[in-house]
């Protein structure tokens, strides 16, 4: 984390996770528009990167050594946007024109856009195979920065997903880190409904992946898994974190309505009592 000489406290780091919570509630809510659950779901491992584990430097967002966050699940971007923020990427007063006419801040992120930003994403199942591509960049020239890509776990049913992950076992990309928001429930059911991915880590394996799993709300459980995953050599390694969509928010979490639906003025102002 090149950009701040103080490393955060672990109770540092959960309350930036609360914040990041609140802005994209508050965000949202002002949009109308936007999907709360998957971006409250995926708060604690966006502020474990972003807070602890990136080497990175926002007043320098093309900076060559620079490690590589990759969001697949491209309609979490408020919290991405929250974290770029909060990091120094662009001023936090600038999330409130989320969605709006000529924002930097678009539904889905946009590279061309947003600082801090890698990788367009919006379709999912693309991001894997970008981060492969990235990778192989970084080996080619002789460069020493990581590649962490954020996948949905309803993402894992496009088989775009598991030919990048074949390419990257075949590869020996052991700079490359996937991680997989598992919490169980897609725009408009649960995943073991719909496509069950399960065994999900044993999936990974046979692929040739180095295979973790761990507590999607546990910060600290993050960062040692995250570290964990740092030093494989080899081959790629892949984080299955167990969330839960709308983490924070009682009224949003496991409720699918939230998925893509902002609240309304009374909902976000329970919903930011909470987050207090």
């Amino acid at each position: 984390m090149s950009y701040n000489v103080r490393v955060p406290s672990l109770q540092d780091l959960e309350q930036m996770a609360r914040k990041l919570r609140r802005h994209v509630i508050t965000m949202i809510a002002k949009s109308a528009s936007g999907h709360p659950g998957g971006s409250l779901s995926a708060a604690d491992i966006v502020t474990a990167l972003y807070f602890r584990v990136l080497q990175h430097r926002p007043a320098e967002p093309r900076w060559p050594d620079r490690d590589r966050f990759i969001l697949s699940k491209g309609h979490a971007a408020p919290v991405l946007y929250a974290a770029l923020a909060e990091s120094g990427y662009f001023p936090v007063e600038e999330l409130g024109t989320l969605r709006q006419l000529d924002s930097r801040l678009q539904g889905h992120p946009d590279a061309n856009l947003t600082p801090g930003v890698e990788m367009p994403s919006g379709s999912l199942g693309q991001g894997l195979s970008f981060g492969v591509g990235v990778a192989l960049a970084g080996r080619l020239d002789h460069r020493n920065y990581h590649v962490y890509v954020l996948l949905g776990d309803g993402e894992c049913d496009e088989g775009q997903v598991w030919e990048a992950a074949m390419a990257a076992a075949h590869y020996r990309l052991d700079s490359l880190t996937a991680i997989v928001d598992h919490n169980g429930q897609q725009l408009d059911g649960c995943c073991s409904d719909i496509m069950n991915v399960e065994p999900l880590a044993d999936k990974w394996r046979s692929f040739g992946w180095e295979a973790s799993e761990t507590d999607g709300h546990s910060i600290e459980q993050l960062i040692n898994s995250l570290e964990q995953a740092s030093q494989v050599k080899g081959k790629p390694s892949v984080i299955i974190a167990r969330t839960i969509k709308g983490k924070g928010v009682s009224f949003m979490e496991r409720n699918l309505s939230f998925h893509g639906k902002a609240p309304t003025a009374e909902e976000a102002a329970r919903a930011l009592k909470e987050l207090e």
